[in-house]
Parts: structure tokens; C-alpha cells; sequence
């Protein structure tokens, strides 16, 4: 009779494996069931347009056929563009055209002080608001055929955590996702959390923090922190296992031991059962 309960046990035995294995696979796998959530195509309802904030680094460039009339505009650095059409603007290409190209620091009160045209408060607009606030000025009084195209130079993230490649990112575009910044850090470790990512963010004076649950595509792509802002953190923690110990070698460790005790247990006592 004892012999006939070996192969129920090992059945059991390897159920319990299976099962180990399907937890483990259901919280590593990202944005679980995005295939059919979004298999109708869904409009992108999001802006994702960084908006100016105080310290921030602008380029602003001024552009028009005239290189003298641009001169008062820039602090002596001249570019040839080579025309097109430029951010701000609708002018269309143009050859020979001319640009002034200025850095500005957004100053604590979220203003800066452009020549010529004094104090312009730029905190909270787009870039591309800034461009056109300043291209209508000039264009009303000085330069009538004015391009102003404006750009961000500090756009960076700081990723900490339980990342491959940790540390602070510089980007040079515009539009960066929480998705490209972990996959920019080298992707989450095998030990990382993947269910509480937080998103640090400063605004309006006030420091926030959101968390998505990377294995729910819902929890992503609705975050407000789906699109990355200048300076924020992402922080991705580490199973309890890695922080009690300190080392990532102990969860394998700890899971490996639990499964060979398990293994021992039910051959100890398959043997018992069979004498």
C-alpha cells in the first residue's frame, strides 16, 4: 500500500514545483495582458511636453535673413542654421538664414532676463509657449520675419535602486519615458520589486511621489509618471530577502535551500514508507 503512495507524492511534488515556478514568473513578467487590453488602438490622450521649471538650462535661438537685426538678441554666439521650419514658428525654408544663439538659467522667482526685452516669466510654460511669448515681442517691435525656437539643456533623471546600471541620466530630447529610463539604467535586477516602482518628483514647490506596478500596463501607461519631468527619481526597491541580508546571492540561496529541504523531506520519507 505504501509503494502505491510514491508516485501520488512525486506528483505532488512536482505540482508544488510548477506552482513556484508560475509565481515567480507572474510577478518578473512586465505589463501582464497589454496584448489584449490594447489590441484595439488607443489615442494617447497624455502631453508629454517638458514644462520649464526654476534652475533649468534654455537655449534660445533667434533666427531671421538679417544677422545685424538679430545681433542685440544674442550674448555673441552666432550659428548658422541653415534654415527650415524651427520650433515656434511656421516659416517655412529659407536659405541664408541667420541665428543668435543665447543660454538663459531660469532664475528662483521662474523668470529670466532676455535682451532687450527685460524679465519674461517662463516657469510652468513649454518650450514651445516660450517661443512663441518671445517671437511675438520681437516680432511686434524689432524683426518681423523673427524665428525663436527654444530647447531644454538640463533635462536629467536620477535612477537608484535595484537597477543595473544606477546612477544619473542626461538626456537631449524632449520626451522620455519611465520605461526608456529603466531600460537606459540596464533593467531591473532579478531581485527588484517590480510591483512599487516610486516616481520622486518636485511640484509646484512640493515634493510628490507616485508608484507603478510595472506588471500592470494599466498602472504604466496612466501614471502621471509614465513621461519623465527634469530631476525626477526613480527608485526601484529590492525583495525583503535582499534587504534584510544585503546580498542579492541570498535570495537564490534562500529559495534553492527551502526547495532541496522540500526534495529531502519527501524522499526521507518515501523511503520510510517503503521498508
Amino acid at each position: 500500500m505504501y509503494r502505491n503512495m510514491v508516485l501520488p507524492l512525486l506528483f505532488a511534488f512536482v505540482i508544488l514545483m510548477s506552482f513556484s515556478s508560475c509565481v515567480s514568473n507572474k510577478e518578473m513578467t512586465y505589463m501582464q495582458g497589454v496584448d489584449s487590453l490594447y489590441s484595439t488602438p488607443q489615442m494617447i490622450s497624455k502631453e508629454y511636453g517638458l514644462v520649464i521649471q526654476s534652475d533649468d538650462e534654455l537655449a534660445i535661438s533667434v533666427s531671421s535673413k538679417d544677422q545685424e537685426l538679430i545681433a542685440p538678441f544674442n550674448n555673441g554666439t552666432v550659428i548658422n542654421s541653415g534654415g527650415g521650419k524651427t520650433g515656434g514658428g511656421s516659416y517655412g525654408t529659407q536659405a541664408n538664414l541667420q541665428s543668435g544663439l543665447t543660454y538663459f538659467y531660469v532664475k528662483k522667482d521662474g523668470t529670466i532676463d532676455f535682451p532687450i526685452l527685460g524679465t519674461i516669466k517662463v516657469k510652468g510654460l513649454t518650450i514651445e509657449e516660450v517661443s512663441q511669448e518671445i517671437q511675438k515681442q520681437i516680432r511686434a517691435s524689432y524683426i518681423s520675419d523673427a524665428i525663436v525656437t527654444t530647447k531644454i539643456m538640463s533635462f536629467k533623471i536620477t535612477v537608484l535602486g535595484d537597477v543595473k546600471n544606477p546612477g544619473v541620466q542626461n538626456y537631449s530630447g524632449q520626451r522620455l519615458t519611465l520605461l526608456e529610463a529603466l531600460g537606459r539604467a540596464g533593467d531591473l535586477n532579478n531581485t527588484a520589486v517590480r510591483k512599487n516602482v516610486v516616481v520622486i518628483r518636485e511640484e509646484n514647490g512640493q515634493r510628490v511621489s507616485y508608484s507603478i506596478d510595472l506588471t500592470n500596463p494599466e498602472s504604466v501607461f496612466k501614471s502621471p509618471a509614465y513621461y519623465m519631468q527634469q530631476n525626477d527619481l526613480i527608485y526601484v526597491e529590492s525583495n525583503k530577502a535582499v534587504k534584510v541580508k544585503g546580498s542579492t546571492s541570498y535570495t537564490y540561496l534562500t529559495v534553492s535551500g527551502t526547495l532541496v529541504s522540500m526534495a529531502a523531506s519527501i524522499i526521507s520519507l518515501i523511503i520510510a514508507l517503503n521498508k
